[in-house]
């Protein structure tokens, strides 16, 4: 098990795992464009390789507990089967996100223009944000489905303003993404995968309220899920 890990196999694995996720978005974004020209697609992974190294860094050493539980990842980690269908075809989605702006790339020179390029990464930036405050707040922001020995329900920070900030921060990063990558045909996947961010939420809340003493009090002191003052 991951939680079990020394401090020096919790680093090699974290960082292991920082460094082939964006070794595949690069792939993913640049062997469908066919081209080392894609500015958009550099710039957006600068971005992206910047900011969750930053967070891998940080909580490597402010709370390692909390990147070892979110080692187990994965439709394969899960234990409840809601959440291996929610999680397999979120990874599917996901993939087809971050390929098809090297596909219109390729096709149509992507025409947004480099304005919206820079709002998209600064908004990616503000959903990568979001999700640190969310992890710096809750120590037990596992990547499956579960909860610990020892958890309670937190209902500070962002956590009195939304139920799941860390998937307002993911939600607002997908939908950045494609913008922040120029291309219009990406958008539809990464509302599609918002959407199954909202069913994975809805049935981690079902799993909450039965196995999470207090989270059915905060789910009536915290109303919106989501998105403040929406839902």
């Amino acid at each position: 098990m991951s939680m079990h890990l020394s401090p020096h196999d919790l680093h090699r694995k974290a960082w292991e795992g920082q460094a082939k996720g964006i070794v595949i978005l690069l792939l993913l974004l640049m062997l469908p464009a066919w081209s080392l020209s894609f500015w958009q697609g550099w710039l957006f992974w600068l971005v992206f390789s910047a900011s969750t190294s930053f967070i891998s860094y940080y909580f490597l050493k402010h709370d390692p507990a909390l990147v070892a539980r979110r080692l187990r990842a994965g439709a394969g980690a899960e234990h409840e089967p809601a959440q291996k269908r929610i999680q397999t075809v979120a990874a599917m989605v996901g993939l087809l996100t971050y390929i098809m702006p090297g596909i219109e790339r390729h096709f149509t020179g992507l025409p947004l223009p480099v304005w919206v390029v820079i709002l998209g990464n600064a908004a990616f930036l503000a959903g990568a944000w979001i999700v640190f405050l969310a992890f710096r707040e809750n120590s037990h922001a596992s990547s499956i489905i579960e909860v610990n020995s020892g958890q309670r329900v937190i209902a500070t920070g962002p956590y009195g303003i939304v139920r799941h900030p860390m998937y307002s921060g993911c939600v607002l990063a997908f939908i950045a993404s494609s913008l922040a990558l120029g291309s219009l045909w990406s958008l539809p996947f990464a509302i599609a995968l918002s959407l199954v961010i909202v069913a994975r939420l809805l049935d981690e809340e079902k799993y909450l309220k039965a196995n999470l003493p207090g989270y059915t009090a905060y789910c009536q002191q915290v109303r919106y899920r989501l998105i403040p003052t929406l839902w």
